[in-house]
């Protein structure tokens, strides 16, 4: 075990980091297309069932009993009398197929779909996704797929001892596989309005966008907060010019909100990351953590912690010797967290702090923990 002493200087990661920070503390208008999306219509979660063909016996096996039946089927469509029962194939497996086709596709757009098998295959590789209609909840064809399918992985080998799998490979895709034959709503609908919907819901953030899209228009009353997720934009004006529409949508878009970002902390345990926004401070609090003892003063403390730090080194991490501190009045998180690296605190030991400090209700915000 040996002494020596560290700057919080060679902390670089941490400065870049509180660089960053002290940028984004310096509010800037962003656009409302960065904030939001123009709600006008809902996605659509289309299922299906259907059979994968051309497998090298990976197929399903006989107790997958509705594969052969869609087999028997498929092939009486085609005027072809099988019986399911006598049906012996290791190259064919039923699957599921789910896709979403949003509001702004039309007839003939392609989407992307994805299968999953159904019975006791062992892998999708290789094989081929036969035509399938998806429908939606209604029970309305929307869709029909088919296709070469890409699973992202491979199985390899013979033997349990001696087989090589990479990745999931009973689940994959048909990119472009999908072609919409019904459209879910036609894309300007003039009886309705158009609703901005925020993809951080915030109640000051949809105030601002309502106030800013009246202003970049000049009607105050063009635009209404529903609630904290949503902006309603009338539409009266263009009720007579539909034409005007994609037009007045682009400009809607271009206006500029500055955004009110909520006081949030992240930290993943498993990183050991630590990302903190902006407003995020910490209350008085005294606390000891392991051999550290951490002091937060209320309003006029004195910050008494230097830029430097004596510490003890042990094979997996840094004890700090002196390691009683105070941190300045009303600190911010990540003036904290500086301190704290400063000394040697460790990510799990600093997450560990964070948590107590939420526990206590000193730390004001939210913290989530992935």
């Amino acid at each position: 075990m040996r002494a020596r002493r560290i700057s919080t200087a060679v902390i670089w990661a941490l400065v870049a980091l509180c660089g960053l920070c002290r940028l984004a503390e310096a509010a800037t208008a962003v656009r409302i297309k960065d904030l939001a999306k123009v709600q006008m219509g809902q996605e659509l979660q289309l299922t299906g069932i259907g059979l994968v063909i051309g497998l090298e016996g990976t197929g399903d096996g006989r107790r997958a009993e509705f594969t052969f039946q869609m087999m028997a089927n498929m092939m009486h469509r085609m005027k072809v009398a099988v019986d399911p029962g006598q049906v012996q194939v290791r190259n064919v497996a039923g699957v599921s197929i789910t896709a979403t086709l949003t509001p702004q596709q039309r007839k003939g757009s392609r989407i992307d779909v994805h299968v999953a098998s159904l019975g006791d295959a062992s892998s999708l590789q290789g094989g081929t996704l036969l035509q399938s209609t998806l429908m939606g909840p209604d029970g309305r064809i929307y869709a029909t797929a088919q296709g070469p399918i890409s699973i992202g992985g491979f199985n390899l080998g013979g033997g349990a001892a001696g087989s090589v799998r990479k990745n999931h490979t009973v689940v994959g895709r048909v990119p472009n596989g999908g072609i919409v034959v019904e459209e879910t709503v036609k894309l300007v609908e003039l009886d309705k309005d158009v609703t901005l919907m925020l993809y951080d819901a915030d109640w000051t953030t949809a105030s601002r966008m309502a106030f800013a899209i009246g202003e970049h228009f000049g009607e105050a009353d063009l635009a209404r907060a529903m609630d904290s997720g949503a902006v309603e934009v009338e539409l009266d004006a263009l009720r007579s010019q539909p034409d005007a529409m994609v037009d007045f949508i682009a400009e809607l878009e271009k206006v500029e909100v500055i955004p009110d970002l909520p006081a949030r902390v992240v930290v993943n345990e498993r990183t050991g990351t630590v990302i903190v926004g902006e407003n995020v401070s910490v209350s008085a609090v005294a606390m000891s953590h392991g051999s550290l003892k951490l002091k937060i003063p209320g309003e006029g403390g004195e910050d008494v912690f230097g830029g430097e730090a004596e510490v003890e080194e042990e094979p997996d991490r840094l004890h700090p010797i002196i390691s009683s501190f105070d941190v300045g009045a009303m600190p911010t998180v990540r003036e904290l967290v500086r301190n704290l690296n400063a000394l040697g605190v460790t990510p799990r030991d600093l997450i560990s702090i964070l948590q107590a400090l939420k526990t206590a209700g000193a730390l004001r915000a939210e913290l989530i923990i992935q």
